[in-house]
């Protein structure tokens, strides 16, 4: 009797480090780890240093964590992607989309993630601009993107010779009705 007592306690201990081990596990994953609590303070001090920063240059924040969305059409179907911005300020008539950026590498215009935000927010927004701010450095920089909307002559095809032939009819039929 006390062989199957002490495998029943051995057995009760056993499953209850293992629930104990599953709970910690649990919480350790839900928990953001020091390094990311870490990004996380920074980036909010730099997006309240950002704040002055623009203030002091002029512009005026009208708002904060701005969401938005933009639709793309895969293969035809509509996809819906959700964008936020930083801050939405303005100076003079003239509205921008502010994204702030701290640390080594993502203030860097050279950086593909933070070229790529940047020109989706010119896409998605309604602003006159996109600013680029770096509290750390102490700089606010307007990136300028090439048109994203400009559509390129059609210089093959039907249509640029159906055009031709139609205004060379028309130049045709008008000096003929001019030379009679």
């Amino acid at each position: 009797m006390a062989h199957s007592f002490i495998a029943w306690l051995v057995a009760a201990c056993a499953l209850a480090l293992a629930l104990i081990q599953t709970a910690r596990m649990a919480w350790l994953r839900g928990r953001p780890s020091r390094r990311s609590r870490r990004r996380l303070a920074k980036a909010l001090r730099g997006e309240h240093d950002a704040e002055r920063l623009l203030e002091a240059r002029g512009f005026s924040i009208e708002a904060r964590q701005v969401p938005a969305e933009l639709t793309l059409h895969v293969d035809g179907a509509p996809v819906t992607v959700g964008v936020r911005a930083d801050l939405i300020v303005r100076r003079g008539n003239a509205r921008y989309v502010a994204e702030v950026k701290t640390g080594e590498l993502a203030p860097r215009i050279e950086h593909a993630a933070t070229r790529r935000q940047l020109l989706e927010y010119a896409l998605v927004f309604d602003v006159d601009g996109v600013l680029l701010v770096e509290p750390e450095a102490g700089s606010v920089r307007r990136v300028e993107f090439p048109s994203a909307l400009a559509v390129p002559p059609v210089r093959d095809g039907i249509f640029p010779r159906l055009l031709g032939w139609l205004l060379a009819a028309l130049l045709g039929a008008a000096a003929a009705y001019w030379l009679r």
